[in-house]
């Protein structure tokens, strides 16, 4: 323990120095100007000055006397220069009035006391004799507790004139670092008087009060406007905690130190019991949901302006909601979370508006964090969910009107007049389940959306202006979130019937097609019957029609984005024939095909388009008049080519409604038929093109690629 108090005092005073030095450095950077400007950072210079002498020479030093006495004097400076501006923005006040006399004359007394005290101070380094040495020194302490009282007197009649003033953060700055320096000069002065001496333990402490004094003048400033000392709220209390730590641990070290000295033969057992219990007692304290609550409530509310820092605040807020992690929560527990942690609640529920009311669609921790905070009345339900038959319409109406944000601790208490309704709008179970703190609605576009349900904190409190207004921004930013969720699982909803319909659309023109074909194989029926190459045909188409009918279906049946298979190398002669064989019993078809190499394609799809576009051609044709389909090679690709000599097209109808779906020249048309088949054509990685004259007939074109020309690419 010997060695270790040498070492904290030096680190506390070297500390000390360096937070009065980083307040004056601060200070004389800023853009203040004149002299009580030039005042306060000569004393914050004079008190680092005096903090590193101890730390670097010693207590007990001569010089270090002398940076004492600049110091005193320095604040004593301070002290009147701050008086002085006080009481001359005072309404009706005079500098020369009797008072100001006297309290100058206190200030003189002081400045001559601090003078004295220095003279025996060098006095006393130059006397050999013990004895008048232990003279000076006591009258030295007596003299040092005098000024002491007289520096505070001071101080407390400049704290009556800075409120009287209205000084605000500026004075109440200053007063706060003088009152902690000069009474702890007037307590370790009197503990050194009546001890006959310096020991370390009352060194270390005025260092801990010099710590102390600056934090509290670098909080203070920081509230203080636009020339601030900014520090954030996260340093702020990451200070105050390492302060409380080094002041328990202060408190520990002397405590062992004053056993050392009394203990007597049981002196090490003791020690151990003081810092064993010490380390019991603070591990339980830090552990306490309910003193940690506390402690953060008094320290906002005391040391700051605002309770919150929102610029911290909104950034969780968003983060919460906006960025999960990977495998997070679904977004209504996030946007629970997000909330309840604005205000320490420890558990949630959210409510969402449906036809009878307000509907239970997810809570956080409600069991685990809301089941110990308060007694609940009889009957009351455990699992958080609206009772059957609850009657939640009128706060839906009122949550809607108002947009309030209801504390239901004020309505079970009664206290007040309810002049906004909301004891008449909140239904009976919630009131009973005395887990529910308070109601946040969620309003988006002027509509509810739902309502949050806080469990009440562990430190309880009231809810203020300042909750309410970052409650109520919260609340429209979760519902904008919720219903931009709601907007894309219904614009899912609508793609899914989109994607039914289209595929619908499709197949109802496949099968107006087949409708079509077994409709003139019926007719030619009742004339060809008796042939048998007829009949041989027939047989073929019904065949491919009822082949046709199954896969329509099974398309029809597929759940998503229909699919298509991978391209493949495709004989083009082959499928064009079986698209040919399946429609010649009902018109000539005409085939013509080089031959080529195979095709990059896919072959359903591909029969699929051909078949479309033969069918268009076949429609558009007169009796008797035949349709060609041709393939020739065109460099890398295979041109595959419809032609029929029908009656046309118009360039305008080409160019603007062709590839329109439900843009049809025909009556009974569907418009579907060349419209899919350029979307199956390019799908495939190929192209298609239409070249048409009214009167004469069309001609479809479609490009694919060549298998071995893929190959040679890749």
């Amino acid at each position: 323990m010997g060695v270790l108090l040498p070492v904290l005092t030096l680190w506390t005073y070297s500390l000390a120095a360096l937070l009065f030095g980083a307040l004056a450095f601060s200070r004389l950077r800023g853009d203040a100007t004149g002299v009580t400007a030039t005042v306060l950072v000569v004393a914050l210079g004079a008190t680092a000055l005096w903090a590193l002498a101890i730390a670097g020479i010693g207590a007990t030093d001569v010089a270090t006397r002398i940076a004492e006495a600049l110091r005193n004097l320095a604040l004593l400076a301070l002290c009147a220069t701050c008086w002085r501006r006080a009481r001359g923005v005072m309404p009706g006040a005079t500098l020369g009035t009797p008072l100001g006399a006297t309290l100058g004359l206190i200030y003189g007394v002081a400045a001559l006391l601090v003078l004295i005290a220095l003279g025996l101070s060098l006095v006393q380094s130059g006397t050999p004799a013990p004895a008048m040495r232990q003279v000076l020194m006591d009258g030295r302490q007596a003299v040092a507790m005098l000024i002491a009282v007289t520096a505070l007197v001071l101080v407390r009649d400049l704290h009556a004139a800075g409120r009287m003033a209205d000084g605000g953060m500026a004075t109440r700055s200053v007063v706060a670092v003088l009152t902690i320096l000069w009474g702890s000069d007037l307590v370790c002065y009197a503990l050194v008087y009546a001890t006959d001496g310096w020991g370390p333990v009352v060194v270390l402490m005025r260092g801990w009060a010099a710590i102390v004094a600056a934090a509290a003048f670098a909080i203070a400033s920081g509230k203080r406007g636009d020339h601030a000392l900014l520090v954030s709220r996260g340093i702020t209390l990451r200070l105050l905690a390492g302060l409380a730590l080094a002041a328990f641990a202060a408190i520990v070290v002397a405590a062992t130190s004053i056993v050392a000295v009394v203990g007597g033969s049981q002196v090490r057992l003791i020690q151990t019991g003081i810092v064993f219990g010490a380390t019991a007692s603070l591990m339980t304290l830090v552990s306490t949901p309910w003193l940690r609550a506390w402690t953060r409530v008094t320290i906002e509310k005391h040391l700051f302006r605002m309770r919150y820092d929102y610029r911290t605040e909104w950034q969780r807020f968003t983060d919460t909601l906006g960025r999960p992690d990977k495998g997070a929560a679904p977004l209504e527990t996030r946007i629970i979370t997000a909330i309840a942690d604005l205000t320490g609640s420890p558990a949630g529920m959210l409510l969402v508006v449906d036809t009878d009311g307000l509907e239970a669609v997810a809570d956080w921790a409600w069991d685990d964090g809301a089941g110990d905070y308060g007694p609940r009345d009889d009957g009351a339900r455990d699992d958080g969910v609206r009772p059957s038959g609850g009657d939640d319409a009128a706060l839906v109406r009122h949550l809607a009107g108002t947009g309030r944000i209801i504390e239901l601790d004020r309505l079970r208490s009664g206290a007040g007049d309810d002049v906004s309704g909301d004891a008449a709008a909140v239904p009976a179970w919630m009131l009973d389940d005395r887990r529910i703190w308070a109601i946040v609605p969620l309003l988006h576009v002027g509509a509810l959306v739902g309502a949050i349900l806080l469990a009440r904190p562990p430190f309880q409190r009231t809810l203020d202006w300042e909750d309410f207004d970052l409650l109520r921004l919260a609340g429209r930013q979760a519902a904008s979130y919720l219903a931009e969720d709601r907007a894309h699982a219904a614009l899912a909803d609508a793609r899914r019937f989109d994607e039914f319909n289209r595929r619908f659309a499709f197949i109802l023109h496949d099968i107006k097609n087949l409708v079509s074909q077994l409709s003139l194989v019926a007719r030619n029926a009742e004339r060809h019957a008796d042939n048998p190459d007829f009949r041989a045909d027939m047989i073929a188409t019904l065949k491919d029609s009822s082949d046709r009918m199954n896969a329509l279906l099974a398309r029809l049946s597929q759940h998503g984005p229909a699919r298509t298979e991978a391209v493949q190398p495709v004989d083009i002669a082959r499928l064009i024939e079986q698209v040919a064989a399946g429609r010649r019993a009902l018109h000539p078809i005409a085939t013509s095909v080089d031959d080529l190499p195979l095709v990059l394609a896919d072959p359903a799809r591909l029969e699929q388009a051909i078949g479309h576009l033969v069918q268009n051609a076949v429609e558009a044709s007169t009796a008797g008049s035949p349709v060609r389909v041709t393939a020739t090679r065109a460099g890398d690709h295979v041109a595959i080519e419809v032609v029929d000599r029908g009656c046309g097209m118009t360039a305008t109808f080409v160019r603007d409604e062709l590839f329109r779906p439900f843009a049809s020249s025909k009556p009974s048309g569907f418009g579907i038929g060349a419209y899919e088949a350029r979307q199956l054509v390019q799908a495939m990685g190929g192209s298609m093109s239409v070249t048409s004259r009214e009167g004469e007939g069309t001609c479809f074109r479609i490009l694919l690629p060549l298998a071995d020309a893929m190959e040679r690419a890749a």
